[in-house]
């Protein structure tokens, strides 16, 4: 078996490791762990040369010591955060008990039963606050009541994540919720082009409470730690196991927000509350998604289509479950607000939310650019529908994204439509051309989505908040070129290959004579000297392939729209 051999620096030291090809990923970061003499529960992190985040494994790419990866302790913890929370120190506790217990040794030359208890119940009270199943009693963690299996389709059995899973999650979330982010993390968090596929669920769950941490609604709108980290593991359990819809799809629409947030200065633009309201929502925007559109939940006349009678049921229902757990006093992290702000809250979330629906698009654009050229921030409707026109950006953002970060989302989206074509296929539906798999393609699905929908939007927003422009607005340009020369390669290559499989029917129809591949002349057919004529090869400059540097996904056809991804 191969061994691989990596070079590394990790705090301005020059580190190498060895492994085989074979190692297992866990242990190969303990190793790493272990250069970077990091405690059990930090957040590593390792940078390629071009300061991209790579993943720790045996698929590392080997290096020389010229091209080092950068290895960094991106969060530790820090149990002063736990003090804050407790309003004491465990440590501290534990250091007095047992100074005191040094004292009383002294003076009487013996330990009192009653220290010992002291000190038996502070472990058992640490112990208790790592302790899954003590959370549990606290109601912080909630079995999972699995639906009735035999009313679901099969291809619907295994959208929720399992008891395992969330315990699994919990557990790690738990072990690092004190960490503290490097202020390098934290200032990339409030960029565009932050790169979710290197953070795991709980390490998304830390960089959502920071984001409240860091613009100070913690401590503005008195949201307590631990119940804003129940709500936030309680929103996660909520995403459910589908290709686009999921938890980290959550994860990119809420740090666009906030890094918008930051781009345009939104907070002293239109109010703390108000971002607190957008961040909120977008966090919640997509709670419980089935990974089956609006379209679907009418024609197949789901119990979600029934219950919100056809409008926006989707929508409607990512409303309802935020609420369910907000109503969750261990969860509701604007329980310390008064009537008159909560309803605010609950007012603008609601707007935000059902913002999201597709089918409400032009409706919403439309009224927000007859509003932008006397754009009043006093007035309440105008603020409104800024809002809307925020999370719709953040929600259909991936595009502003580097290319390596907004590619691979692509392929989830239509993986997810797919999925939903093939089964209205299966079940006698209406299937939508830019869903199915065997009529759209990738580039010409971008170059419509792109063109018709995401940056006549983004102009938009351009336009009254000009500070976007750069960081999200002109990223969205460059993709729509990008895929149109993507679209452009594809046809020419189909278009050469049609041109080919053209003459190769006529040659095999004796139609034109056939090319020699040794001298290029004409090879004598059968009619002409009455015996079969012996195979040949074809001219290889004339069978030669268009190859292009650009990745393509054959999926099928075209469509200008690639239309609601509800």
């Amino acid at each position: 078996m191969s061994t691989k051999v990596i070079y590394f620096t990790v705090d301005d030291r020059q580190e190498q490791a060895e492994f085989r090809s074979d190692f297992p990923a866990d242990d190969i970061k303990d190793c790493f762990r272990a250069a970077a003499e990091a405690g059990p529960h930090d957040i590593l992190k390792l940078y390629n040369i071009k300061g991209n985040i790579v993943n720790i494994s045996q698929k590392l790419d080997e290096n020389t010591p010229d091209t080092p990866y950068k290895l960094e302790v991106v969060a530790s913890q820090c149990t002063g955060t736990l003090a804050e929370q407790l309003g004491f120190d465990i440590q501290d506790v534990e250091n007095r008990l047992e100074n005191l217990e040094k004292k009383i040794v002294v003076d009487s030359g013996e330990t009192p039963g009653v220290v010992y208890e002291l000190k038996h119940k502070v472990e058992y009270f640490k112990e208790k606050l790592e302790s899954v199943e003590h959370l549990s009693w606290l109601g912080l963690f909630k079995e999972v009541v699995a639906e009735s299996q035999s009313r679901l389709p099969f291809y619907r059995q295994r959208l929720r994540k399992t008891e395992e899973e969330q315990r699994r999650v919990l557990d790690k979330f738990n072990k690092i919720k004190h960490v503290q982010l490097t202020d390098d993390v934290r200032e990339y968090l409030r960029k565009p082009t932050f790169d979710n596929w290197q953070w795991e669920d709980a390490e998304m769950m830390i960089l959502l409470q920071q984001m409240y941490i860091d613009l100070d609604f913690t401590s503005k709108f008195n949201i307590e730690m631990p119940v804003l980290q129940n709500f936030l593991f309680e929103v996660f359990k909520h995403y459910n196991h589908v290709p686009f819809h999921n938890f980290k799809h959550c994860f990119c629409v809420s740090q666009m927000m906030y890094g918008m947030t930051w781009l345009a200065d939104l907070r002293h633009l239109i109010g703390e509350l108000e971002v607190l309201i957008m961040l909120t929502s977008a966090i919640c925007h997509d709670l419980d998604h089935p990974g089956y559109n609006n379209a679907y939940q009418v024609n197949a006349r789901t119990e979600l289509a029934l219950r919100y009678n056809d409008i926006s049921p989707l929508e409607n229902h990512h409303c309802s479950v935020a609420f369910q757990i907000l109503e969750k006093p261990h969860c509701n992290i604007f329980k310390n607000m008064g009537h008159e702000r909560y309803k605010r809250v609950r007012e603008g979330m609601i707007s935000c939310i059902l913002a999201t629906d597709m089918a409400k698009h032009s409706e919403i654009l439309n009224k927000f650019k007859a509003i932008v050229p006397e754009f009043d921030y006093s007035s309440k409707d105008h603020l409104n529908t800024l809002m809307q026109i925020c999370i719709k950006v953040a929600d259909i953002s991936n595009e502003a994204r580097p290319m390596d970060v907004s590619d691979p989302w692509i392929d989830c989206l239509l993986q997810e439509f797919f999925n939903q074509s093939d089964v209205e296929k299966l079940e006698g539906l209406p299937v939508a051309p830019f869903m199915d798999r065997e009529k759209v393609t990738k580039p010409s699905s971008q170059t419509g989505f792109i063109r018709f929908v995401l940056l006549p939007l983004f102009e938009a927003i351009g336009v009254l908040l000009p500070k976007l422009e750069e960081h999200i607005i002109e990223p969205v340009r460059k993709a729509l070129n990008y895929y149109s020369e993507m679209a452009k390669a594809m046809e020419e290559e189909k278009r050469k290959k049609s041109e080919n499989d053209k003459t190769t029917t006529r040659q095999a129809n004796g139609e034109m004579p056939k090319i020699n591949a040794t001298n290029g002349a004409p090879t004598p057919s059968s009619k002409q000297n009455g015996e079969a004529a012996a195979p040949t090869l074809g001219n290889a400059t004339d069978k030669k392939v268009v190859r292009t540097n650009l990745t393509t996904s054959k999926v099928g056809g075209s469509s200008k729209m690639r239309g609601n991804p509800k």
